[in-house]
């Protein structure tokens, strides 16, 4: 069953296009991450933070890139990698259009 995947973390830029542009590489290498199938990336200037919504076939998957998504920001000076995997309401979501099968 799909697994939601909620990350956030302090970040202090770059943001907007600046951002995709810097990260364009890091970006395509996560679509060959086992089991995800998308990505929302956000991001909040005034806040500071940076992070993304993504949609893995299982809780294993979602877990497993978690996990090695902290230690490659942990690596990268983030202090507090903040992750949560949620389970979806299909019915519900359906009604509002989410982006899931």
């Amino acid at each position: 069953m799909a697994k939601l995947l909620q990350v956030d973390f302090e970040f202090n830029g770059p943001f907007g296009d600046e951002m995709a542009q810097a990260l364009v590489g890091l970006a395509e290498s996560i679509n060959n991450e086992p089991g995800m199938i998308w990505k929302i990336w956000t991001e909040s200037e005034n806040d500071q933070l940076g992070g993304g919504i993504y949609l893995f076939e299982d809780a294993a998957s979602a877990q497993a890139y978690l996990e090695m998504h902290t230690a490659r920001l942990q690596q990268m000076g983030v202090a507090e990698v903040r992750g949560q995997i949620f389970d979806i309401n299909q019915p519900l979501t359906s009604i509002n259009k989410g982006p899931i099968n």
